[in-house]
């Protein structure tokens, strides 16, 4: 029984080695094996040439060593006058070199032409090329051949003079076009001449309006015949200097506060100080420095930058005041009627005091009420209005009511809803 039972387990042992011997026998057979006839390895029958390939591979030349080979043949052949050497050497020269030219054409292209441009040159050649064939196709060429041989040119005189004639007419033109360049440098240079020395007057009425205003101490001290002096040099610049100029010494005075009206001692009539370093605001009784009056009456501000200046009780009828910069301009009082406001931007634009349902234009006759904010308004009859941006609630709603029948079509979203308090 034990034998029995033994000898099973024996079997696949004898089995798998016999396995292994035979795996290891054919791994190792090809090992064993006697060589073949047919896997002995013999020369290739292109084997004699070898040393002909190696020889080219030797005298292998770059396309510019070839380039230059090609051009001394071409020389020779010039040199020597032997023609068929000198045309071997132009067509050889010509084939070496067509392939760096197209290349280097190509980089070119790309490089500094988009493909917009590349399909418009492209057009542009197809399009001469075309009228050209038509041209041929249609007789053009032989029609004016045949005109040239029919032609009397003793009648006109020799080539000479036609030659003649088309030079002085060239050199005509081109003395009007240099003279034309002169002109535009000359009006560019004069231009800019100009700006500089507007620039330099601006900057002398800033430093005389300073001394004139300004005591030794840094402190405001304007006595009224002062006071007369700085208003007659502010109409005087304002009326000589550009928009841009006007811009400038506008900001520069609201700045300074020389514009706005300052609370004055019942004395002297001096600037009062605020406590926290600066003049007190009086509204309703204050004295400005600088009043501009009727110095903006017509004047032409359009598209420039006026933000946080202070333009109220200003006179600036028909004002040109369009795609100007408004933002946080003081316009209360000030009187814009006939003004042209289109597309200027008013966000945050003091139009008037108080509210809007209870505000009022400026009257000659009535005091303002800045707490209630009757008579505290701009005059905005028939001012324009077109385009005009970032206009609140509160201003449009005083816009409609003040500005008139013929200025509401102008404003931006419409006067619906809101009375015509003007009446006209």
């Amino acid at each position: 029984m034990t034998e029995r039972q033994n000898s099973p387990s024996l079997e696949p042992n004898s089995s798998s080695t016999n396995q292994n011997h035979n795996s290891q026998k054919a791994t190792d057979s090809p090992n064993i094996e006697p060589e073949s006839p047919k896997s002995i390895t013999t020369p290739p029958k292109n084997s004699l040439v070898a040393p002909k390939k190696s020889l080219i591979s030797r005298i292998n030349l770059s396309q510019s060593q070839l380039i230059i080979i090609s051009l001394v043949i071409m020389g020779t052949g010039l040199w020597f006058d032997i023609s068929w050497l000198g045309l071997l050497g132009a067509i050889a020269s010509f084939l070496f070199s067509l392939g760096i030219v197209l290349r280097s054409v190509k980089r070119w292209i790309a490089k500094f032409l988009t493909p917009q441009e590349r399909k418009n040159i492209l057009g542009y050649i197809a399009f001469v090329a075309a009228i050209a064939v038509l041209l041929k196709y249609f007789q053009f060429y032989s029609t004016v051949s045949n005109w040239l041989k029919q032609f009397e040119y003793d009648e006109f005189g020799s080539w000479a003079d036609w030659v003649g004639a088309l030079g002085q007419i060239s050199i005509a033109i081109l003395a009007v076009y240099v003279a034309w360049a002169q002109y535009v440098i000359s009006k560019d240079l004069t231009m800019q001449q100009n700006r500089i020395t507007q620039q330099q007057t601006i900057d002398a009425y800033f430093q005389g309006i300073s001394d004139l205003t300004v005591n030794d101490e840094g402190l405001l001290e304007d006595w009224p015949q002062e006071r007369a002096i700085a208003e007659g040099r502010t109409a005087a610049i304002l009326s000589s200097v550009d928009a841009v100029g006007k811009a400038k010494i506008i900001r520069f005075l609201s700045q300074s506060r020389l514009l706005t009206p300052l609370k004055r001692d019942n004395r002297l009539g001096r600037p009062m100080l605020d406590g926290s370093g600066g003049y007190a605001e009086d509204r309703p009784y204050g004295t400005r420095v600088i009043n501009l009056g009727v110095m903006l009456a017509g004047a032409d501000l359009s598209s420039q930058d006026l933000r946080w200046t202070d333009l109220s009780d200003a006179n600036m009828v028909r004002t040109n005041l369009s795609r100007s910069d408004l933002v946080k301009a003081n316009l209360a009082r000030t009187i814009l009627y006939e003004a042209n406001l289109a597309g200027a931007d008013l966000k945050g634009t003091q139009l008037f005091y108080g509210l809007p349902e209870i505000a009022s234009p400026r009257s000659r006759t009535q005091i303002p009420n800045y707490e209630t904010g009757e008579y505290t308004g701009m005059v905005v009859e028939r001012a324009n209005f077109i385009a005009v941006k970032r206009l609140s609630g509160e201003q449009r709603y005083y816009i409609c009511a003040w500005c008139g029948e013929k200025s509401r079509n102008t404003v931006p979203g419409g006067c619906e809803g809101i009375p015509n308090k003007l009446g006209r």
